[in-house]
């Protein structure tokens, strides 16, 4: 199947795995042929994981016991994000890619629904966990980093981002769509290939749920208006935190951050996703956001461990409350020095930061 995406050049086309999972490969030529066959001998995918409530938190846990078994951190000639070889066969059958997105081998969730759950007490409601989840690989060297890549690549993740934020937002079971990426072994990645992962939920998360509801009541308090959208005119305004800004875009240090180096990128423009982003908005993000990278990386003269979040509107209920934003942090808060969950964060949810925001703000300006 060969589609376009509707507002960019980028190239469409999908493809089946081995073991029946979905490939996508969207390119940034009309020239490329994209029908090799995967060619490896794959076991069916794992069954959906379990979800279990908590009643004391109002939470679910998703119970995902095949994933002790993903790949950890394999050498370069074995990874299975590279493209594929004569010797060697991967996730990836071309020879070469631009982006590359497919279903997670080994998923927190997925549409492959064998038994139903039974009941484990009254209190803990138990179903299955339901949903999808993808990896996108933003690049076929193995040795790039999302920092290095041109903005014209930047764009296409973004296409693919759109794109699958769309599709699987169409699912009945998806409540919300979660892109992000994780880099370096300090955050815990499992593959050194520059990629991200998409999550389709089949609930609102916590963190979610917490920003509808002050969002909600601050659209009480003031006649409707959105509530990300006031704060991010204020930081604007005070100037202070501002990190880097152009016509579409603003990244900023949040004055309240959590995290030693975290920095919000949002367009201009309150829009709930990233589908719902202009060709010009799309264009505008990439530039900037590469300069941000580039600053995390110089603040000490090493590559800086990150997790980068998309926060996107929940798909069916309150659009109108979310403004699509990209949360950006690090847990290096020296260059010999890493920020650890203890006791109050892990156990109470409350953060305790050694850097102070405007800080934070001034040495990634300087970096």
């Amino acid at each position: 199947m060969v589609d376009q995406l509707p507002v960019s050049a980028t190239r469409r086309t999908a493809i089946r795995l081995a073991d029946g999972r979905e490939l996508i490969y969207f390119d940034e030529r009309d020239d490329v042929v994209r029908d090799q066959p995967d060619r490896r001998d794959l076991p069916p995918p794992p069954p959906a994981s379990q979800l279990r409530y908590d009643p004391l938190t109002d939470e679910w846990v998703a119970l995902a016991v095949h994933r002790q078994t993903r790949t950890f951190l394999p050498p370069a000639d074995q990874c299975p994000l590279c493209p594929s070889t004569e010797q060697r066969l991967s996730e990836i059958p071309a020879p070469d890619y631009a982006v590359a997105v497919f279903e997670n081998r080994f998923p927190a969730f997925s549409q492959r629904v064998v038994d139903e759950p039974a009941e484990i007490t009254p209190l803990t409601e138990v179903r299955p966990g339901r949903g999808r989840c993808e990896v996108v690989c933003f690049t076929a060297d193995h040795h790039a980093s999302f920092a290095g890549l041109p903005p014209r690549r930047v764009r296409t993740v973004l296409d693919a981002l759109a794109d699958r934020t769309a599709v699987l937002g169409e699912l009945p079971e998806v409540e919300q769509v979660f892109c992000f990426e994780n880099r370096g072994v300090e955050i815990g990645v499992t593959l050194h290939h520059p990629h991200g992962q998409i999550y389709a939920y089949p609930f609102l998360p916590p963190r979610t749920r917490a920003l509808l509801a002050a969002a909600r009541r601050h659209a009480e308090r003031t006649g409707g208006r959105n509530l990300y959208a006031d704060v991010l005119a204020a930081e604007r305004a005070a100037g202070e935190r501002v990190v880097a800004t152009n016509e579409h875009w603003t990244a900023y240090v949040p004055a309240a951050a959590r995290w030693p180096f975290e920095v919000h990128v949002a367009p201009h423009r309150p829009v709930p996703d990233i589908p719902a982003l202009t060709e010009a908005e799309r264009d505008a993000f990439g530039p900037l956001y590469l300069d941000l990278l580039r600053r995390f990386d110089g603040l000490f003269d090493t590559p800086m461990p990150y997790i980068a979040a998309w926060h996107q509107a929940p798909v069916r209920v309150d659009r109108e409350l979310g403004h699509l934003h990209l949360q950006l942090f690090s847990i290096r808060r020296a260059a010999d020095k890493l920020k650890y969950l203890a006791g109050s964060e892990s156990a109470m949810g409350v953060f305790i930061n050694d850097i102070a925001p405007e800080r934070a703000a001034a040495l990634l300006r300087a970096a």
